[in-house]
């Protein structure tokens, strides 16, 4: 990417102006960013992450991140001998996997999170989906792919019941960027794991997001030969999954944001987190770095 310092003056004005009218546009309204992968671990892409997050923010939007943490999970589950065990892109979550899930997503992942953002310059605060008990989960028992009629059940996964969006508004009130751990709270207060992807489409759908932008270590959606799709409807979408083009941890995605799509949220974005300033570019210009799905 060029170096901002070398860049003419003239040329630098030229894309301020050219985010103007997606400013405008997009002013006050929310976007919720899926937040994992490269993004999360590359130094450089982290603080790139963070200065986008703050502009968003700064410019008039609304940015709700949700975040993973997969690989930090994964690294914490080996340091004490268990190995990670995944069905159909969903994590086998048992009780001592969760205690551990809740140790690293709700604290060591969320607060690092939420430092970077402050470091520079916004006002985040971390949640989980315990503090006010906003997202409300159930356990999730998953169809079992050779046997249909049979359902497995992979432990303190959840999946979510309801979701109370007035924590999020009134922390947005406050020009506060909330932060928040995909861990859902059942009925008698036991914890649920949940897969970020889904906890993202579903708040997008519930605060009636602008835009629900999933960051991930692909271009975005390809086709068989490997080529980006973009501009994909949600029919489309589902003739993709049909003939096996989609599969394995895209699934996940592509369900949350086919729900997502097909529930309000007006446009849904699958996004590479490895581009710098992915976000910006996604948000602000016309050069997408990804691929966008249609409400319709």
């Amino acid at each position: 990417m060029a170096d901002t310092q070398t860049l003419a003056p003239a040329l630098k004005a030229e894309i301020l102006a050219e985010a103007l009218p997606y400013i405008k546009r997009f002013y006050d309204k929310t976007i919720v960013i899926k937040y994992g992968g490269n993004a999360m671990t590359d130094e450089k892409l982290k603080d790139c992450f963070a200065r986008d997050v703050v502009l968003l923010k700064l410019v008039g939007m609304n940015p709700v991140v949700v975040h993973g943490g997969g690989p930090q999970i994964d690294d914490l589950l080996k340091r004490l001998g268990k190995q990670g065990q995944f069905i159909q892109g969903m994590r086998v979550t048992d009780e001592e996997t969760m205690d551990i899930v809740e140790m690293v997503l709700g604290g060591q992942v969320n607060k690092d999170i939420v430092n970077l953002i402050n470091r520079h310059g916004g006002k985040a605060v971390g949640l989980t989906g315990q503090d006010g008990a906003f997202i409300r989960a159930r356990k999730l028992m998953m169809p079992n792919k050779e046997k249909p009629e049979e359902m497995l059940d992979i432990g303190q996964v959840g999946e979510i019941s309801a979701i109370d969006p007035s924590i999020i508004s009134f922390l947005d009130t406050g020009d506060f960027i909330p932060v928040i751990a995909p861990i859902g709270v059942g009925s008698e207060g036991e914890t649920y794991n949940i897969n970020a992807d889904v906890v993202a489409g579903k708040l997008a759908e519930v605060l009636k997001a602008e835009k629900l932008v999933l960051l991930t270590n692909t271009p975005g959606v390809l086709d068989k030969s490997g080529k980006l799709l973009t501009g994909l409807t949600p029919k489309q979408i589902d003739d993709l999954v049909a003939d096996g083009t989609l599969s394995g941890g895209m699934l996940p995605k592509i369900s949350s944001a086919l729900d997502a799509a097909r529930n309000g949220v007006r446009s849904v974005h699958i996004i590479d987190g490895r581009v710098e300033h992915c976000l910006l570019l996604e948000i602000l210009s016309h050069h997408g770095v990804g691929t966008m799905i249609k409400s319709h």
